[in-house]
């Protein structure tokens, strides 16, 4: 990242403080921020979900580890996360709680009919369409949090939101097995167990729905320094547009190790160690939960006290750290002889990786102006979806052309060379940036 990056996570021009910045917490804006990290968390417990029925999936419609790799990094990741960057522009210049609604109900219809697709090209294009609703949300929601909260309580906010969506995606985890029981006894028509599972899932779009009419769509904290060229991501993109290559650099390659892992490990597990999926998802949702929300707190004292001693060089070296860290987690992978081992190699390596780039949404928050927020995450997630759609379709491909179907070791062999990257990325920053703290 080096002297580029620094450009990258720090402000174009000084920050004037927005109208909210002297404000303490409001009830509506904490119902609001709450709202929010519950919705986000319920839409993402549906990944969960369909990680823990990975195995009906496959067999309902006969297909492979690299076609099961592509439906979780294409359709879940990629394609999703693209068609999200025109969803963010449109939420720049109207209501974002009217856009956030919209894409609720997306969300819950979508669902419904991926659950009902007769076969998987349709099933894919569902999945495709919902992820659409869930990743156009969670730039939205980045870009509404400095308008609701003073600027002293941002980080808490933002963690706390982060918090809040790692709950539901452990969630769907953990109780995808009674997800499946308790649809099973809700409806009584004939059809498979995992489709009920997710049409009962979809649901959950009408309570939200109805919640969410009573939140506060914040007025946007336009600022002095917030000019009519400021609202151009193209000139935005132009002037830092090295800096922005140089930090996807470092986050896409850890970004394509953590979705080599986190998609594919139920399946790797279940096929490794003949174990049952029900057991196997209640121990990742635990695992899941305990590190995303365990690493917010570590990942913020780590952020203050290294800041005071190196200042803007602090991240890369949490990041860098990080990346450095979880390679031998990787490497024992390829030899583990136990679950319970493999389940702690798996909760260490989400927890280093989850600390190294817990604080990224605060970086870009800082750099952008309030006309570009949504745009600005929504283009950030889509280049870093690409990483993250990398590491399932390589770990898919490789168990299926090159290891004969051991996917642990083939989710081992795509992490490795992408941690050590990162690592060698953010040690090449550390040298050429500065640590006198600001």
């Amino acid at each position: 990242m080096g002297r580029h990056v620094i450009a990258f996570i720090a402000p174009a021009t000084p920050i004037t403080p927005s109208a909210v910045s002297d404000l303490s917490w409001s009830a509506r804006a904490l119902f609001t921020v709450l709202f929010l990290g519950v919705t986000a968390g319920v839409q993402m417990s549906d990944r969960g979900v369909q990680s823990v029925l990975l195995a009906d999936i496959q067999a309902s419609f006969g297909v492979g580890d690299a076609t099961i790799g592509a439906l979780q990094g294409l359709a879940g990741i990629l394609v999703a996360s693209a068609i999200a960057v025109p969803i963010a522009r449109l939420a720049d210049r109207m209501s974002r709680k009217h856009v956030l609604i919209g894409l609720i109900i997306g969300w819950s219809a979508l669902m419904a009919l991926s659950a009902l697709a007769p076969n998987f090209p349709l099933f894919f294009i569902g999945r495709a369409a919902s992820g659409v609703t869930e990743f156009a949300m969670i730039p939205i929601v980045y870009s509404m949090i400095p308008d609701l909260v003073a600027d002293r309580h941002r980080v808490a906010a933002n963690l706390s939101f982060a918090a809040l969506m790692a709950a539901g995606a452990s969630a769907g985890f953990y109780f995808g097995d009674v997800l499946v029981h308790q649809a099973d006894m809700v409806f009584a028509f004939a059809l498979e167990p995992w489709r009920k599972a997710i049409l009962l899932l979809s649901l959950a779009g009408i309570p939200l729905v109805a919640v969410g009419l009573l939140t506060f769509d914040p007025p946007r904290g336009i600022t002095a320094d917030d000019s009519p060229a400021s609202a151009s991501l193209l000139l935005f993109l132009r002037q830092r547009w090295q800096a922005v290559g140089l930090f996807v650099g470092v986050a896409g390659s850890l970004m394509i190790a953590v979705q080599a892992l986190n998609p594919l490990i139920a399946l790797a597990l279940e096929r490794r160690f003949q174990a049952d999926m029900r057991v196997i998802g209640q121990a990742l949702g635990i695992i899941t939960l305990l590190t995303s929300i365990g690493c917010l707190p570590v990942a913020g004292f780590l952020d203050r006290l290294l800041g005071r001693r190196m200042g803007l060089a602090a991240r890369p070296l949490i990041m860098g750290a990080g990346a450095l860290l979880t390679i031998p987690c990787a490497v024992l992978l390829f030899s583990i002889s136990r679950i319970d081992q493999a389940l702690i190699l798996v909760a260490a390596f989400l927890f280093l990786t989850c600390t190294a780039n817990a604080l990224v949404p605060t970086m870009l928050q800082d750099l952008t102006p309030a006309t570009l927020r949504a745009r600005s995450f929504a283009v950030w997630s889509f280049v870093v979806s690409i990483f993250c759609a990398i590491g399932p379709l390589i770990a898919g491909s490789l168990s299926d052309l090159a290891l004969g179907g051991r996917l642990l070791s083939a989710i081992a062999a795509t992490a490795i060379p992408a941690l050590l990257i990162s690592a060698l990325c953010a040690g090449r920053s550390m040298r050429s940036t500065s640590i006198t703290p600001p």
